[in-house]
Formats: C-alpha cells, sequence, structure tokens
C-alpha cells in the first residue's frame, strides 16, 4: 500500500480520536487492511480519502473497529461469584445506591446483565449503571435493547421471563431495566475516568491494547475506584503486576481496592 501504517493511524486519529497505536498492532492491522480490501480501496491513502467524503463508511469502520462482541452474563460462573460474593459485601460497604461503571458496554448486554443481578438485592428504583462505549453506533444498539437468540442463553430463567419479550425470533429488554442504564460515550484511551465508583466491570477489551497500555488502562481503574471498590475483569485477562497497582486480588477475575 502506498502510505504507511503510522500515516493512517494519525489520519485516524485526527478524524474520530481513536488511537490505534494503542492497540496491538498486528492484530488490529490485518483487521483493518481486510475491512480496506472488502471495500475496494487501493490503499490506506485511498481509504482515508473515501472515509472523508463518507461519514456512514466512516462509523462504519469505526463500529468494526471497536471490536463489539458480548452476550448477557457471559461466562455464568463469574456472575454466579458477582452475585453471591461480591454485591452483598458491596452493599453492606457503600449502601443499597451503589456507583457502578460498565466501560466499554458494546451492545448492552453487560450492564443490562449488571441490573438484573443487583435486582435480587436492590429495588430496581434505587440501580443505576453509568454504561459507556467508543461508538455511537453501537450505544444507539444499546438503548434499542433487541437482541438475538445466542446472545440471551445464558440469562437465568426467572429474568428472561420477567424481563424480555419475545419479538419474533428476537428478544426485547424491558422498559423497567432500561431506565436503570445510563449510556454515555466514551473512550478509554483519552477521555476522563468516572470517579469513585464502587464496582467497574471492564471484560474482554482489554486484550486488545498494548502491553503499555493495558496497564495505564488499569492503574486509571484503580483510581477511580473508591476504597474497597472491585474491578471485574474479562475470562481472558488477567492484572499481572495487580499487587505493584494496589489491588488485592479476591478471585482470578475480581480485584479490590483496600478499604483501608
Amino acid at each position: 500500500m502506498a502510505y504507511d501504517y503510522d500515516y493512517f493511524v494519525n489520519e485516524i486519529l485526527r478524524l474520530t480520536q481513536i488511537d490505534l497505536s494503542s492497540y496491538k498492532q498486528n492484530q488490529m492491522k490485518r483487521r483493518i487492511d481486510a475491512f480496506i480490501m472488502r471495500h475496494n480501496s487501493k490503499g490506506y491513502d485511498d481509504f482515508v480519502a473515501l472515509v472523508k467524503r463518507d461519514k456512514a463508511l466512516l462509523e462504519e469502520f469505526v463500529e468494526y473497529i471497536t471490536i463489539n462482541v458480548s452476550e448477557f452474563y457471559r461466562n455464568p460462573e463469574q456472575w454466579k461469584y458477582l452475585t453471591e460474593e461480591v454485591f452483598p459485601k458491596l452493599i453492606e460497604r457503600f449502601g443499597n445506591r451503589l456507583t457502578i461503571w460498565s466501560a466499554a458496554c458494546s451492545t448492552g448486554d453487560e450492564p443490562y446483565s449488571l441490573v438484573m443481578a443487583l435486582s435480587k438485592y436492590v429495588p430496581l428504583s434505587q440501580i443505576k449503571v453509568i454504561a459507556t462505549d467508543l461508538s455511537d453506533e453501537i450505544i444507539e444498539k444499546a438503548k434499542i435493547g433487541m437482541y438475538g437468540h445466542k446472545s440471551v442463553t445464558s440469562v437465568p430463567a426467572e429474568y428472561k421471563e420477567k424481563y424480555f419479550k419475545k419479538n419474533g425470533d428476537f428478544y426485547q429488554i424491558s422498559d423497567e431495566i432500561k431506565r436503570c442504564v445510563e449510556f454515555r460515550k466514551h473512550n478509554l484511551l483519552k477521555d476522563p475516568f468516572i470517579k469513585q465508583c464502587n464496582l467497574i466491570v471492564c471484560r474482554n477489551v482489554l486484550i486488545y491494547f498494548t502491553e503499555e497500555a493495558k496497564d495505564e488502562t488499569f492503574e486509571k481503574f484503580f483510581e477511580s475506584l473508591a476504597k474497597g471498590g472491585v474491578l471485574f475483569i474479562g475470562s481472558t485477562e488477567q492484572i499481572l503486576n495487580y499487587k505493584t497497582i494496589g489491588y488485592v486480588r479476591k478471585s482470578n477475575f475480581f480485584y479490590e481496592k483496600p478499604a483501608d
């Protein structure tokens, strides 16, 4: 291709504020090259010129590179631990009105799962989850709350019956669950983090970051937690330097900021 990848990264940063240099290059470059070829562009410069003229294509590209893969209650055993071990302790420590941040929330499966899980202990009227993502289009899909069968497979039967309405081959999440979630656009690599969180959930996203970007993000999450707050990460992730940052590991995927 006529122009190199660094040129492309700089142009996309100017256009979207997405810093592709913070993502693992080989993995991201393969995805981007495939997307460019699929749209019959001759190279990076040609594609940049194209997305400058075509806003819809730029939005499609942003959605594509932000890697939105999600489902309700992904890894059910981890949600069981969250529901039975983490939530009761957080409620005891902070009360019913927890400050919960679902970071890189994708199509809403995760924040809606958090609301349902927490509803075991707290009335819906007292639950609020802040859900953030990089893509406007993905956030709009999350607000609609329509999901295929595969996405809701792991939802406990009582919640599927209570909070979903079957619509053909799809499942519509109820308005009472939707009202508990506030969606915001947010760039983990650029924007200020939410402060004094009791629980932060960010799962299976940072695996695409460089080691430097990953470490910086875990440190920022630590700063964002209230003392005694908990970070819940994905099954494909680990925080190798969690002790250096200051976390206490409660289980393989749950890290606490010490209360003292």
